[in-house]
């Protein structure tokens, strides 16, 4: 299909986070746009208001009438959707164009200056942190993102700009649709062995992403990755991390609220950055992001004022509650080493203080791989409450629960196994200083009514 021929985009999974920046990529370019999504959301109900139609049955019937024209029609779809879905089927049988979220995503890429940001963690904050950077400043930039960012209410930035921020999402391969002409990789900790198997096959397809960067750019590799690149010739390669590298911090002061540093990149030093949102993690996210803009042609005084304003990003160290009384925070951190540096950087700014975490496991494969490195990082709080695994696109495992990662919690501490519905008589016992909120799954739809109750 020529895509002059398109006039409208029908989207089947159109509330998740990445494919939400799409709708409104679409509906600001003026085509019709519909969907359909298994449960409402806030998200959802804001698309519908930007003027999208979506519906919440999975039913060929409900799909409006202007999305049945073959001709004319574009039909996205994200890999946790089965082929065997109705609409899905229907679309199939019917001859329809239809992509993946990162194949459109991938055109795109080829259209504009696309600037990546790839890695098992980090990549959400890290590309949102970029996109306010470029954005704010005299270079701009567009923006998909993978979550909400603080600074603009939305996850899909639009500007005149040649330049698109992506963050590129490695399940399903789906990365390997991108065009990058800079890219950022923050982590390659194996993940999503589900669709990858091994360990091996993981790091490889990262080596197979660093071969699509466009000759004339550039690659900001964090320091000591296990993964060897590939660059094409013609792709400059840096190295970046907290304290070594061709970027990285010098002069680091921690305290009294606040993180400040001087940034080091190859032709000088920018002095005294101060973090918007004061968590450790956040230097290094910094780094990759003024990397990615300095390049650019990003300024010294827009670096500083960027990432001093920059506000951070729904559900990545999300601070609900802070007072003198109690603190409450929520974090999509899902994966060991995520939830590792999140428990490390609260521990750095609340030292003297009991921390607690409701973790929710997200998806069976994952927690069956990762169920010791789980406990481990858990094991770092002075209590948790771990509640039952969040199944996502996933049938259950025999054998694989949420006790798996209780019994090798560290002996003596403070654990509990609890469900869902007990969540909310947990917080009101309030025995706890500072209280987490872990995960990638539904856990999210209690933090309102935590925040409330803390509030108090």
């Amino acid at each position: 299909m020529n895509k002059n021929d398109i006039k409208s985009v029908y989207f089947v999974g159109a509330g998740g986070i990445g494919m939400s920046a799409l709708v409104r990529y679409f509906l600001h370019k003026g085509y019709n746009v519909g969907g359909y999504d298994k449960t409402p959301s806030e998200l959802t109900e804001k698309l519908i208001e930007e003027g999208a139609k979506i519906h919440y049955e999975e039913n060929v019937e409900a799909i409006d009438a202007c999305f049945k024209q073959k001709e004319s029609t574009l039909v996205v779809y994200t890999p946790a959707i089965p082929p065997t879905q109705k609409e899905m089927a229907y679309f199939l049988e019917n001859g329809f164009e239809v992509q993946k979220r990162a194949q459109v995503l991938g055109t795109l890429t080829q259209a504009y200056k696309g600037l990546c940001v790839a890695g098992t963690h980090g990549k959400t904050t890290t590309s949102t942190m970029a996109a306010h950077l470029l954005h704010q400043s005299h270079v701009d930039c567009n923006a998909f993102l993978g979550g909400i960012s603080k600074n603009y209410g939305t996850n899909y930035i639009f500007s005149s700009s040649d330049y698109v921020v992506i963050e590129a999402d490695e399940f399903d391969r789906s990365f390997h649709w991108l065009r990058p002409y800079m890219t950022v990789i923050t982590a390659t900790d194996p993940d999503h062995l589900d669709i990858y198997g091994t360990k091996e096959a993981y790091l490889e397809s990262f080596r197979h992403y660093t071969t699509l960067i466009q000759p004339g750019g550039a690659l900001i590799i964090h320091k000591g990755l296990e993964m060897r690149p590939d660059v094409q010739e013609g792709v400059k390669v840096y190295e970046y991390a907290r304290e070594k590298g061709d970027f990285h911090a010098e002069n680091i002061r921690i305290g009294g609220g606040e993180i400040v540093f001087d940034f080091v990149h190859p032709n000088g030093v920018v002095k005294d950055i101060l973090l918007g949102v004061p968590v450790s993690i956040n230097i290094e996210n910094g780094i990759g992001a003024m990397a990615l803009a300095i390049l650019n042609g990003v300024s010294d005084d827009e670096l500083r004022e960027g990432m001093k304003s920059f506000r951070g990003v729904d559900r990545r160290f999300d601070f609900k509650v802070k007072n003198d009384q109690m603190v409450f925070l929520s974090d999509y951190a899902h994966h060991p080493n995520e939830i590792e540096q999140s428990v490390k950087s609260v521990r750095e700014l609340y030292q003297d203080k009991k921390i607690a975490a409701i973790f929710q496991p997200h998806l069976y494969t994952r927690t069956r791989d990762f169920y010791k490195e789980f406990a481990s990082a858990l094991s770092l709080l002075d209590c948790v409450y771990l509640c039952d695994i969040y199944p996502a696109r996933e049938l259950p495992i025999e054998g694989v629960t949420s006790k798996l990662i209780y019994d090798n919690l560290r002996p003596g501490m403070e654990k509990h196994l609890i469900h869902k519905e007990d969540i909310l008589d947990v917080v009101k016992k309030k025995d706890f200083d500072v209280l987490m909120s872990l995960g990638a799954g539904d856990i999210e739809n209690f933090v309102p009514q935590i925040t409330e109750i803390l509030s108090k």
